[in-house]
């Protein structure tokens, strides 16, 4: 499998490099040179497949042989072991659960196949593999529990303090062994930015054998086109078009999703559904991309000012002409923004009208369907529900004014010790702390 950088079409890698290099040299983002179309029977019978077997037979196609079959599937099946049903809101809104893995939030699925696959490249590997993340809630805990123990790795997690709920901050800070949580005076994209930075110092790269676990890495982007297929799978078929509504923030979900339709998923089309960091929505409407700092919101894993896969978005739409990216993008994405008494009011409401607790995040993409679904009501939508509702227990259970169920796996953290250092949101401090403790 041959890729190549965003900002250079002419270098090209391998994609054992790619993964555990995180980040190309120029500080552009890897993609695939092909992203080949999958054979029409297969598309036509998802349903006779499990997910395992759809995971394994999309990551087969894109990989080119890179892993022989046998070791590929290893790693597939041990990633994605655990389901993502959908459930029926009414004939024209689906949710697909995402949440069913260790942590609870949708990335498990990208941090468990990068575990996977990590480990199978740095085999043989004496010095240790550090791995950088930046989170602004679901990312860090996902990524903890994939790389728990995983030999030859450690794992270093950015997370801005005060911004990300109670629960998902124990599932960073409370599970020690090779996993060391970072709490950052700043913003999610202020942490971003420091992990980027770290890529980018040739003091650093020489000393530390660094790579990223956000959606940056082309490995955490891969495994999130298989839900897509799993989803299509389990809709009924009743001839309507088909649209996925998508809660954005970094834009690695939604960018997979673009893979996966040019795979050959008759995907009709995408809805972003953004909180107030509305800058990819604003971008749609105006062909201007104004990145700028986030704001705190309910929905806080959608706290994103800058979105790193933008540049991914831009590079699946490109155009020959001026101004064709961008018409190109609108014909596949139509993009919405919502505020937190707007969340509140839609979590309420989906309660009500359906019995179904969704999370704000979800809760966002129902409010954009919905928008969506006026103008165009033939057709079927699929929310993608990111993450289970209890790990946004106090703002779920004071907008229904009932208490709901906290998976066991979750409540176990609420007594656990927090553990983090704190740092603040200059780049010099934490390469200070790299260099005493990974150097």
């Amino acid at each position: 499998m041959r890729l190549y950088s965003t900002k250079n079409k002419k270098a090209f890698t391998q994609l054992k490099e790619a993964v555990l290099k995180g980040l190309p040299d120029d500080n552009g983002l890897y993609m695939p040179v092909e992203i080949p179309r999958l054979p029409e029977a297969f598309l036509n019978e998802l349903s006779g497949f499990s997910f395992q077997e759809i995971a394994f037979t999309v990551c087969r196609s894109l990989f080119e042989h890179a892993i022989p079959d046998n070791d590929l599937k290893d790693i597939v099946y041990n990633a994605v072991n655990f389901p993502a049903p959908l459930a029926r809101l009414d004939a024209e809104k689906y949710v697909l659960e995402l949440f069913h893995g260790p942590s609870l939030a949708f990335k498990d699925f990208g941090a468990r196949f990068m575990a996977q696959l990590m480990s199978y490249f740095n085999q043989g590997e004496e010095r240790e593999l550090v791995i950088l993340v930046a989170t602004s809630g679901d990312t860090g805990g996902a990524v903890a529990a994939g790389f728990l123990q995983a030999p030859g790795a450690r794992v270093v997690i950015l997370y801005p303090s005060g911004k990300v709920s109670m629960l998902q901050e124990k599932q960073l800070t409370t599970l020690g062994h090779n996993i060391t949580a970072l709490e950052v005076d700043g913003t999610f994209d202020d942490c971003q930015s420091m992990v980027k930075q770290a890529f980018l110092d040739s003091e650093l790269t020489r000393k530390i054998r660094l790579t990223s676990a956000n959606s940056i890495n082309i490995s955490r982007l891969i495994p999130q086109t298989f839900y897509y297929f799993e989803a299509f799978k389990q809709l009924p078929d009743d001839g309507r078009e088909v649209v996925f509504c998508v809660p954005s923030g970094n834009f690695g979900n939604l960018t997979a999703g673009l893979m996966a339709q040019r795979m050959g998923l008759p995907i009709h089309h995408f809805i972003a559904a953004t909180n107030v960091n509305d800058v990819v929505p604003e971008y749609l409407e105006s062909a201007l991309f104004n990145p700028r700092p986030s704001v705190p919101t309910l929905s806080n894993a959608m706290d994103v000012g800058n979105p790193s896969n933008f540049a991914r978005m831009l590079d699946l739409c490109e155009g020959k002409e001026e101004g064709s990216t961008w018409n190109n993008m609108r014909k596949s994405i139509t993009g919405y923004a919502f505020n937190d008494e707007q969340t509140r009011q839609a979590v309420a409401e989906v309660y009500r009208k359906f019995g179904y607790i969704i999370d704000p995040h979800g809760a966002v993409g129902y409010l954009a369907l919905c928008r969506f679904q006026q103008q165009y009501s033939n057709t079927k939508g699929v929310i993608l529900e990111t993450a289970h509702p209890a790990k946004f227990l106090d703002e779920v259970e004071s907008i229904l004014n009932e208490k709901i169920e906290v998976p066991e796996r979750l409540a176990i953290l609420a007594e656990r010790e927090k553990r983090a250092i704190h740092l603040s949101n200059d780049f010099n401090g934490f390469k200070k702390w790299l260099m005493d403790n990974l150097a």
